[in-house]
């Protein structure tokens, strides 16, 4: 049986294989992008390879099916009741061949896909998919499957590795957000002495389907069809698997008689807990009570539709927005900085919806009044997006296991809290407003064993659940955990002592990697030459092979080098032993990186898995070599600093690993320049991570040691997903048109993920494409497919609900601050790339300059000298303003480059909380610590002193000082610190007698020590990374990096706030 030719497909006529998106030929190599975003909107006009997303207009939904190639069955087999339209034996991944030495049968029965489907009119992020059941089928009457419904521990606790003993992690706040200001005119220059604030460059955002960035995108993504070696066209299997993009159409079904109401009905839009509710009908028009008489003599049920009395929030809720509105001048309000951390808005729905909605810290909006039509998101000059955290570790995770996972047939949503049930059997679609009808099985509810409650399920009592994915998600049998990993042993690599920390951090923690009996393993070390290890069964010590031809790699043995870790675990320890001496003599300098990175990708490609690499200075030999482009004296200049790669090389290699399911993390240890902007590629594009550890010394930075430790550990015994795709779908009108983070886009809103791991976050741009008339609310999806390290297949899904405004001052009440700040970030990253770095400084002040004009203008009643911004965005100029002292954005000469390049990765792939703090770091005062309004976590008091605002004024000479920057932490103390705190908190005699490297608090047995290691402690616990404390005084060299981070003193290549708050009040009274 054919497939339906408009599904996306790869040739799989070459053995082995593999044919990554193809990059236009013309595209000079400096090009790729640094930021890892596929991108649309101006701000970023950067065309590089399967950045733009091109959407083909889709029909409205019509009885006429699309036009099909290829004879198509009539009725389907009934043997296809619960499967999804799998591709073929000869379709793999796409992108990828034929995987090389796989032992793995793939099915062999090409599964018959029913004649075309009138496409639905979707948001894109919406695929209109092919994996479904046909319509004859949907009443599927298998009978229940196994269910099971647990709240799983998700993975270990977030800082499994920082934490003591019995300490749970505090609520951590949000995540990241998106940016679409129109153009302004060109402003005048900003006041003498400070940096360059403003030029006419404008952040413009056309709307999403501008004509000059979209022309390559078909090419960039991959063809939408690609004929296999038959002549017929494959599936693009990932593509049919999750449900498909635009591309892919369903079965077209028969209208439900009341296909018009759809609008109308639809309106009873969130199904509210309490069920269905058995009043009259509501007297929608266009709906006749007649139309909903049943054959089936099912219940007659009806929910109220959401009027305004269901969407007026409670009055708590509601005066909060008005809050929001509250204007505030900046100029005279000083203390505009909560003492507390600052929570997530919280969107303005009836508490009944409300209560269901997606965790912020995982699924984030930067506006939580959406706006009805793009005019008045232009007029309203912010940014549109998500900001998300999706595989975030979670202390509480609904596990579903179920044969039916209900879908919308036409959009392929995932049923969520914000469905409407029309009666018992048949629910509306709250992205497309499809009428669906509710399976058998789906009628029975595990949870309370009652038949006929479907609306009380779990699917659609919790906005984020992970449903245990069935065979029809599966391309292959679930990967097993591959790991493997690649050692720099040059002598520059070797005198750092690296290899010691890393080979005993991982000797510790083998038992503690993720895994099953399938685990895998294997070491590459490298120089100028590549060595392999055989850990073969039976060999009393594991054998070394040396490949010295790096033009063409070949890989010796392949069957011994990944072996399995459970079976081989005494070879592994020996190795792990011997390697850190056995290379101690080694006079090799040169670094053959890039052949060690083939050779580990030739190894992976059978199976996919993670390849962890670990570098020490810029590649010198072999594909791939680098050479230095770091002036140290042209640091200060913003022209010319190379943020773009310089080579192709380790971007295209990243594609090849991303076809094959392979995911590459970088640690870079090195003091000395070595091409962050290149080497970064590798993991960006396949979805790896990056960490950085400038001038790594086991001797002279011994307090790197410790971190390397601590976050090898985090990263060797976090939950990994394998073999991942994302997707993200919205309510039709709305559309998303630039990603951020690190993955591949693989068929225009298809996120390709080889690795997923919960410290990773990602963001998205969005704008209002047709006018959401009509509409109360708007919903977002994200689902995420992946393989866990138990080899189970999981789909984690998170859904949010959000009002639709129609009034410029709803939108700006519901602005979410940190979120817009977090998406501007991302955007100003892409744009220091694409453009300049000044380019991006001058878009993030004209954010900030065009939504307080604007405000001004359209929304304050009475105008008010001074500089006035609603209260929602009361701290915006303070926030961009520290993104302009942050490295990533920062003039002058403190940042070296790849400390620059690190921190844009991290803007890129960090999720919100964690971005807002490196941003804008919170500062204590610690010599004071009480129990009042103290937490208690698990039997430890943890004290919370209130934030202060980041000026020196803040600071007293008779006080102790802890500034929190997410990355790095300083204790300061002042000259003439009470003695107590030295004597007990320190454990020194005076001031005098503090050490100048001090980096450790003794743990002393009184009072004051207990409280402020439980509360240093407590804050590490909250992140991934471990921050090195620095315990500072005033004589001390860091004391620079401290007062660097005072966002609102004067430093000599940046205002005050005070000066760029007169600034933007000058620009905006223009």
């Amino acid at each position: 049986m054919m497939h339906s030719s408009d599904a996306q497909g790869y040739n799989p006529a070459v053995p082995g294989s593999y044919s990554h998106p193809k990059v236009p030929p013309h595209q000079p190599s400096g090009q790729y992008n640094y930021s890892g975003s596929q991108n649309v909107s101006q701000f970023n006009s950067y065309q590089g390879p399967g950045q733009t997303l091109n959407r083909p207009p889709v029909a409205p939904l019509s009885g006429s099916p699309v036009q099909q190639t290829g004879p198509v069955p009539q009725v389907p087999p009934p043997a296809l009741q619960n499967s999804a339209a799998i591709s073929s034996a000869g379709s793999f991944p796409p992108g990828a061949g034929p995987p090389m030495l796989s032992n793995w049968q793939y099915s062999q029965s090409a599964v018959s896909h029913p004649a075309g489907t009138p496409p639905s009119h979707l948001a894109p992020g919406t695929g209109t998919g092919s994996a479904q059941p046909s319509p004859s089928l949907s009443g599927n009457t298998n009978p229940p499957g196994s269910y099971q419904y647990a709240a799983s521990p998700g993975g270990p606790s977030l800082h499994n590795s920082f934490m003591k003993p019995g300490s749970a992690p505090p609520p951590v706040t949000q995540p990241l957000t998106p940016l679409h200001p129109p153009p302004r005119p060109p402003l005048g220059p900003p006041p003498v002495g400070g940096p360059p604030l403003i030029r006419p460059s404008t952040l413009t955002a056309g709307p999403p389907n501008t004509q000059s960035l979209l022309n390559s995108a078909a090419n960039q993504d991959g063809d939408a069809t690609s004929a296999a070696s038959d002549g017929s066209a494959v599936q693009n299997s990932y593509d049919a698997i999750e449900g498909g993009g635009l591309m892919a159409t369903p079965h077209p079904s028969p209208a439900p008689p009341n296909l018009k109401m759809n609008r109308n009905v639809g309106y009873s839009y969130p199904a509210l807990p309490p069920g269905y509710q058995n009043t009259s009908p509501p007297g929608a028009p266009g709906m006749q009570a007649s139309a909903l008489q049943y054959p089936d003599g099912s219940k007659h049920f009806h929910q109220p539709p959401l009027g305004t009395n269901h969407l007026t929030a409670s009055m708590g809720s509601l005066s909060l927005q008005q809050e929001g509105l509250r204007p505030v001048n900046l100029l005279q309000e000083r203390n505009i900085l909560p003492t507390t951390i600052l929570q997530a808005p919280v969107p303005n729905l009836h508490e009944d919806i409300q209560k269901l909605n997606c965790n912020p810290e995982l699924f984030r909006c930067t506006l939580t009044n959406i706006p009805q039509t793009q005019a008045l998101l232009n007029k309203a000059k912010l940014p549109l997006g998500l900001l998300l955290h999706p595989f975030k570790d979670l202390s509480q995770l609904p596990v579903v296991t179920s044969s039916t996972i209900v879908r919308c047939r036409s959009c392929r949503t995932y049923i969520n809290p914000f469905v409407s049930f029309l009666d018992q059997r048949r629910w509306k679609c709250n992205l497309c407003y499809r009428v669906n009808d509710v399976p058998e099985e789906f009628m029975y509810n595990p949870v309370t064993r009652v038949y006929g409650e479907p609306h009380k399920r779990p699917e659609v009592q919790n906005a984020t659940i992970e449903f245990m994915a069935p065979s029809e998600y599966m391309l292959r049998p679930p990967q097993p955990p591959v790991y493997l990993f690649v050692f720099d042993v040059s002598h520059n690599a070797i005198e750092t002592g690296y290899l010691n920390t890393v080979c005993k951090t991982l000797l510790d923690n083998l038992d503690l990697l993720p895994g099953n009996t399938r685990t895998k393993i294997g070491f590459i070390t490298f120089d100028s030459t590549i060595h392999f290890y055989s850990l073969q069964e039976g060999l009393s010590q594991p054998q070394m092979l040396i490949v010295s031809d790096i033009e063409d790699v070949f890989i010796p043995m392949p069957e011994n080098l990944l072996v399995n870790l459970n079976e081989n675990k005494e070879l592994i320890q020996d190795l792990l032993r011997t390697l850190p001496q056995m290379f101690t003599k080694s006079l090799e300098t040169q670094s053959a990186l890039g052949p060690a990175l083939q050779a580990a990708f030739k190894l992976m490609s059978p199976t996919g898995g993670r390849i962890s690499v670990f570098q020490t200075q810029l590649p010198s030999v072999g594909m791939g070599a680098l050479k230095s482009r770091e002036e140290p004296n042209q640091r200060a200049t913003a022209k010319d600093i190379h943020l773009t790669p310089s080579t192709d090389f380790y971007k295209k290699l990243a594609l090849d690993c991303s076809g094959q399911q392979v995911a590459v993390d970088l640690f870079l240890l090195s003091g000395q320049y070595s091409d962050l902007a290149s080497l970064g590629c590798i993991s960006r594009y396949s979805a790896g991570s990056v960490y950085y550890y400038q001038s790594y010394h086991h001797k002279h930075n011994p307090v790197q040691v410790e971190k390397l430790q601590k976050e090898l550990k985090r990263y060797l015994t976090r939950k990994i997903g394998f073999e991942a795709v994302m997707r993200i779908r919205c309510t039709k009108g709305l559309s998303i048109h630039t990603f951020h983070g690190n993955f591949f886009v693989r068929s225009t809103d298809l996120l390709s993920l080889p690795n997923v791991n919960p410290d990773a976050g990602y963001a998205v741009q969005m704008s209002v494409e047709e006018s959401l008339t009509d509409m109360q609310v708007v919903s977002f999806q994200s689902a995420l497919l992946y393989t866990s390290s138990k080899g189970e297949r999981r789909i984690r899904v998170h859904t949010m609900c959000l009002p639709v405004v129609t009034t410029l001052s709803d939108v700006y009440a519901g602005a979410d601050v940190q979120a817009i700040t977090g998406l501007l970030a991302n955007m100003a990253v892409d744009r220091s790339v694409s453009a300049t770095l000044s380019d991006a400084r001058d878009a993030l002040v004209n954010a900030v300059i065009d939504s307080l004009s604007a405000y001004r203008s359209s929304v304050l009643s009475i105008q008010q000298p001074g500089l006035m911004a609603p209260s929602s965005l009361r701290l915006f100029p303070l926030y961009v303003l520290a993104l302009l002292k942050q490295k990533a954005f920062q003039t002058g000469t403190n940042a070296r480059l790849d400390e620059r390049i690190f921190t844009m990765c991290q803007v890129k792939n960090q999720p919100l909380v964690y971005l807002m703090l490196m941003t804008h770091p919170s500062l204590y005062r610690v010599d004071n610590l009480t129990d009042e309004g103290a937490l208690n976590i698990n039997d430890r008091t943890i004290p919370q002193p209130p934030i202060l605002q980041l000026s020196v004024e803040k600071l007293s000479r008779d006080g102790a000082y802890l500034m929190d920057a997410g990355s790095v932490m300083f204790l300061w103390i002042g000259k003439n610190c009470g003695q107590s705190f030295i004597s007990q908190v320190l454990g020194v005699p005076n001031y005098g007698s503090i050490p100048q490297n001090m980096t450790h608090l003794p743990e002393l047995e009184t009072a004051e020590s207990i409280r402020t290691i439980a509360f240093v402690s407590w804050l590490r616990e909250q992140r991934p990374f471990f921050p090195i404390l620095y315990i500072i005084k005033d004589d001390s060299p860091l004391k620079s990096s401290f007062l660097q981070n005072m966002i609102e003193d004067r430093t000599e290549s940046a205002l005050s706030y005070y000066e760029f708050l007169l600034h933007i009040q000058q620009q905006v009274n223009k």
